[in-house]
C-alpha cells in the first residue's frame, strides 16, 4: 500500500512538472536573472536587493514549490455548494449513504486540499514594468557608488515554444567620481569648539571614492559627537552636504555645512535658536508606570544620591541597587551613550516590561533637563511549563515537562529567584526509563563578593551573580545516575560584543546507583569478556553469571600471570574492560573553577551575518586536591572517600555565517578541545568527548565514531580529544520549508597515556589527520518562528577505520543516518 501512494504521489508531480501549465499564451515564465558588469558575467548577489521581479525558488535545480502550485486550479469550486454543482453523483452518493453533513466535508476536503496547493507561489510571469524598474533601480545604485554616468541596459530574451525568459542586465559602470577638496562650515561657536577639541578624524577623504555610504557614515558619526557632548537637540537635519562635480569631470569637491541653529516651536511659529549645551537637573524614576495608573496621584517617594524614586502605591525597589543601573546623574552634561547604557542596564535586569526614558525641559531653563524614566514591572511571581519531545539513537522517543516558578525582585535588588523542577519519560532499548530533578537558583545584577572584589568590574558592565543549587535522579538511564551540583557563577558583559564569566566553585558530585547493571547496558564488553572466560576456562559453553561473577572474573584474571603469558591479547583485553568498568561505575565529585570568554557580534536574531568564538579553560581538583592526601584502593586521589576528578579542560569554538541576498545562509563551524588529568585521575564519563549524532558528525550516531581509527563495537566510544569542523549551506525552497546541504568531519582521540588505550585510538600528532571522519548530506528544515523542525540525512564520506579504500564504501541509503531535531545544529 506505501508503494502504490509513493506511485500516486509520484505520478501527480510528474503531471504538474511543467512548469508553465499555467502560464497565458503570449506570457513568459521568468528563468532566471543575469548580470553582466562591465563585459564579466556575474553572480552579482549584492545587486539581488534591486531587483523587483525574481525567478521561482529552486531546489535541486527545479522549482518544486511551482509544481506544488501547479498541482492545484484556480477556477475549481471555492464552496461546497458550487462542488456540488459540478460533482453531482459523488456529492448526492456521500449524502444518500451518510448525510448532508459528511457530503459538505467531503467537499471541503477537495476545496482545501486545492487551496494548499494554490498557496504555494504562482507562477513569476515576465513583468516588463519591474524589469524597467529595476534597471532604473541599479542605475540609480551605481550612482551612489560614484558611477554617475553608469548605464544599465535591460535585454530579455524569449523562448516562445516553451513560454520562458531569461533578464540580462547589461551593465557599463564607467569611470568614479573622485573626492577632491574637503570644506567643512560650522557656523556655530559652541559646535565649532566641540569638534575641533575632539580631533575627530572625517570619513570624507581627498582622493577617495565618492559613496553614499561614506557621507551617512560621517553624518551619524558628528551627530553621535555632538549628542554626546551635550547637545540634546542635535539630530541629522542640521546636516548638510554640497557636491560640485561640475568644476572638474570625475572630481567632486565637497561642502559639508553644519547649521549654527534649531527651529523651535513657540505658539506656532517656529523660531531659531541657538545650540547649547544641556545638563540634567533632576532624575526621576517611576517603579510602577503604567499607562492605566498615569494620572492617579504619586503616594510614595524616596530620594538617594540625587535621584528621585517615585510610585503610585509604594517603592518596591532598593533605591541603592536600583539606581547603580542609570549612568546618567543630575548635575551630569546630557550624553546618547549613557542615556543607551541606562536602558540596556535597565531591561537586562529582567525586571520591567518597558523602559521608557523622556527629557523635558526644566523650567523656563535654556541648558537644563529633567530625565524621567517609566518603569513597568514584570508580575513578581511567574510560572513557566516547559514540554519537548526528544529522539536519539539512545533514547527512541521521549517527552520531557519542566515546571518552573519566579519569583523577581526578591530581597528588593531585583534579583530573579528561581525554581524548577523537570520530569522526563522516553523508551529505550533497554526499555522505558525517566529523571526526575529539581533546582533553585539566584541571579544577582551585581556582584556578590567579599574583600571588595565586586569593584573590579564597574556596573555598566552588568555584572551578574548566578548561585544554583539541584539534584537529579535516573531510572534505566546508564547506571542510574544521582547528581547534586552547586554552581556560584561571574558573568559581565565586557562590550557589546564580548561577554567574560568565571566559574568560582561549580561542584558536581555523580553517584551511579546501579553499578550492577554495567554489562546490561554495555552488552559488548559482556561478549567480549565471555570469550575471554571460554578461554580461560577451556570451555566454548561458558557464560559469566551477571554480575558478580563478571566483576570477579575481570579480577582474578588481572592478577593471573600464566594467563598474561599464555593469552597476552586477551589479558590486555580484560585489563581493558576492567579499567573501562572502574571509571564507568566510579563516583567523583567534579570541583571545577573556569574561565569563559564569548565574542558574538550578531546585531539581533535577523542578522545572518556575524561570527561566533568562545573559548573555555577548566580546572577540576585543584584546590580541593590539595586539601585531600587520602586514596583509594585504585591510587586514585579521594575527598570525604569519594574519587576526585583532577584534570585540565580548554574548549575553543568558532562559527562564521555569511547571509545573502536571496535569504541563504553559508555556515562554518569549527570546535577543538582538550583533556588532561594529573595526579593519576581518570576523566568522568559526563566529561568527556563523543562524536556523532544530530548537532555533530551527522553521518554517525552518537557515541557511534571513535576514538582515532578504531572500530571498537562498544555502545559509547568516548576520548580526551576532540576535533569538529562543519560547512552548511541553507536556503529556501518555498514556504516555511528550508532546505540545507552539509560537510562534517572530526573524531575524537586519547591523549590519556594510558596503558589500556589500543594504538589505533591514540592521537598520533598529524599522522592522525588521517582519522578524521567525514561525512556529508542533506536536510529539510519547518520554520515555524518559534522553533525550527530539523530533519537531515548524513552519508559516511570517509570512513578511517575501514582497510582498504576508505572513501564512499557506504554511501548509501541504507548505511545513512536519519537524523530529527530542533533548531540548526549550530
Amino acid at each position: 500500500m506505501k508503494k502504490l501512494s509513493l506511485y500516486f504521489i509520484l505520478i501527480a508531480i510528474l503531471v504538474a512538472c511543467n512548469s508553465t501549465k499555467h502560464v497565458k499564451e503570449g506570457e513568459f515564465l521568468l528563468r532566471d536573472n543575469f548580470f553582466i558588469i562591465d563585459s564579466v558575467k556575474t553572480n552579482a548577489s549584492n545587486l539581488q536587493k534591486y531587483v523587483l521581479q525574481k525567478p521561482n525558488s529552486r531546489f535541486l535545480g527545479l522549482p518544486l514549490g511551482l509544481y506544488i502550485h501547479n498541482l492545484g486550479n484556480p477556477d475549481k469550486p471555492k464552496t461546497p455548494t458550487e462542488w456540488a454543482a459540478r460533482n453531482p453523483k459523488s456529492y448526492n452518493f456521500i449524502k444518500k449513504i451518510f448525510s448532508e453533513k459528511q457530503s459538505i466535508a467531503y467537499a471541503n476536503s477537495f476545496i482545501k486540499l486545492n487551496n494548499w496547493y494554490l498557496s504555494y507561489p504562482e507562477p513569476e510571469v515576465l513583468d516588463i514594468t519591474k524589469v524597467n524598474r529595476t534597471a532604473n533601480n541599479l542605475n540609480a545604485y551605481f550612482k551612489t557608488e560614484g558611477f554617475f554616468k553608469a548605464n544599465v541596459k535591460p535585454i530579455i530574451k524569449r523562448d516562445s515554444v516553451n513560454k520562458k525568459a531569461n533578464v540580462t542586465y547589461q551593465i557599463v559602470k564607467g569611470k568614479p567620481t573622485i573626492l577632491d577638496t574637503i570644506n567643512i562650515y560650522i557656523n556655530s561657536p559652541i559646535l565649532d569648539s566641540i569638534y575641533k577639541d575632539s580631533n575627530i578624524k572625517s570619513l570624507l577623504v581627498s582622493g577617495n571614492q565618492y559613496k553614499d555610504e561614506t557621507f551617512r557614515n560621517e553624518a551619524s558619526k558628528v551627530v553621535k559627537l555632538f549628542r554626546n557632548n551635550g547637545i540634546y537637540f542635535f539630530s541629522e537635519s542640521a546636516l548638510g552636504f554640497y557636491v560640485d562635480d561640475e568644476t572638474r569631470p570625475y572630481k567632486s569637491n565637497v561642502y559639508f555645512i553644519i547649521s549654527g541653529n534649531r527651529l523651535k516651536d513657540e505658539d506656532g511659529k517656529y523660531v531659531e535658536k541657538p545650540y547649547r549645551v544641556h545638563s540634567i537637573r533632576n532624575v526621576n524614576i517611576y517603579t510602577d508606570y503604567s499607562y492605566e495608573k498615569r494620572d492617579e496621584p504619586l503616594k510614595d517617594t524616596i530620594s538617594y544620591n540625587g535621584i528621585n524614586f517615585l510610585a503610585h502605591e509604594r517603592v518596591r525597589y532598593n533605591p541603592k541597587y536600583l539606581g547603580q543601573s542609570v549612568f546618567m546623574k543630575p548635575g551630569g552634561i546630557y550624553k546618547d551613550t549613557l542615556i543607551n547604557l541606562t536602558r540596556n542596564h535597565l531591561k537586562s535586569l529582567k525586571n520591567f516590561k518597558t523602559t521608557n526614558i523622556n527629557f523635558s525641559q526644566y523650567g523656563k531653563s535654556e541648558d537644563e533637563l529633567n530625565m524621567d524614566i517609566f518603569l513597568s514591572p514584570l508580575e513578581k511571581y511567574t510560572i513557566g511549563l516547559e514540554t519537548e519531545l526528544t529522539h536519539s539513537n539512545i533514547r527512541n522517543i521521549g517527552v520531557s515537562g519542566k515546571f518552573s516558578l519566579t519569583n523577581r525582585n526578591t530581597f528588593k535588588g531585583a534579583e530573579i529567584f528561581k525554581m524548577s523542577f523537570l520530569g522526563t519519560w522516553f523508551n529505550s532499548n533497554n526499555g522505558p526509563g525517566w529523571e526526575i530533578g529539581a533546582d533553585a537558583s539566584i541571579e544577582i545584577p551585581r556582584f556578590l563578593a567579599p574583600f571588595g572584589l565586586n569593584k573590579l568590574v564597574p556596573q555598566r558592565m552588568s555584572p551578574k551573580t548566578l548561585i544554583s543549587l539541584g539534584t537529579s535522579f535516573q531510572k534505566n538511564i546508564g547506571l542510574d545516575r544521582q547528581t547534586f551540583t552547586f554552581l556560584t557563577d561571574f558573568k559581565w558583559q565586557y562590550d557589546a560584543k564580548r561577554t567574560i564569566e568565571v566559574e568560582v566553585f561549580n561542584t558536581q558530585y555523580i553517584k551511579n546507583l546501579n553499578v550492577d547493571s554495567f554489562f546490561n547496558i554495555y552488552n559488548s564488553e559482556y561478549q567480549s569478556l565471555n570469550d575471554i572466560a571460554q578461554t580461560y576456562y577451556n570451555d566454548p559453553n561458558r557464560t559469566l553469571i551477571l554480575p558478580d561473577e563478571a566483576v570477579r572474573f575481570m579480577n582474578t584474571v588481572s592478577n593471573d600471570i600464566n594467563f598474561q603469558n599464555t593469552n597476552p591479547l586477551q589479558f590486555n583485553e580484560n585489563l581493558n574492560i576492567l579499567n573501562r568498568y572502574k571509571i564507568i561505575t566510579s563516583d567523583f565529585i567534579i570541583p571545577t573553577i573556569a574561565y569563559s570568554f564569548t565574542y558574538n557580534n550578531q546585531l539581533d536574531f535577523k542578522d545572518k551575518d556575524f561570527s561566533f568564538f568562545k573559548f573555555r579553560i577548566a580546572n577540576s581538583g585543584n584546590i580541593i586536591g590539595l586539601l585531600s592526601s587520602t586514596n583509594n584502593s585504585f591510587g586514585k586521589k579521594t575527598f570525604l572517600d569519594i574519587p576526585l576528578a583532577q584534570y585540565f579542560k580548554t574548549d575553543i569554538e568558532y562559527k562564521k555565517f555569511w547571509g545573502f541576498n536571496n535569504n541563504s545562509v553559508f555556515a562554518i563551524r569549527t570546535f577543538l578541545g582538550a583533556i588532561i588529568t594529573y595526579d593519576n585521575s581518570d576523566i568522568p564519563f559526563v566529561k568527556s568527548y563523543f562524536a556523532g549524532g544530530s548537532n555533530d558528525i551527522r553521518a554517525w550516531q552518537t557515541y557511534e565514531l571513535g576514538p582515532g581509527r578504531s572500530n571498537t563495537g562498544l555502545e559509547f566510544n568516548v576520548g580526551s580529544l576532540k576535533f569538529l569542523t562543519s560547512a552548511e549551506y541553507r536556503f529556501d525552497m518555498f514556504s516555511r520549508l528550508k532546505g540545507a546541504i552539509f560537510i562534517d568531519a572530526g573524531n575524537i582521540w586519547d591523549i590519556s597515556g594510558s596503558e589500556f588505550v589500543d594504538e589505533g585510538s591514540r592521537f598520533n600528532g598529524f599522522k592522525s589527520i588521517q582519522d578524521i571522519a567525514i561525512g556529508s548530506g542533506f536536510g529539510a528544515r519547518l520554520d515555524f518562528s518559534f522553533l525550527i523542525l530539523r530533519f537531515d540525512v548524513g552519508f559516511k564520506t570517509y570512513e578511517p577505520y575501514l582497510n582498504g579504500n576508505k572513501w564512499f564504501r557506504n554511501y548509501n541509503f541504507s548505511n545513512a543516518v536519519y537524523n530529527i531535531g530542533i533548531n540548526y545544529p549550530f
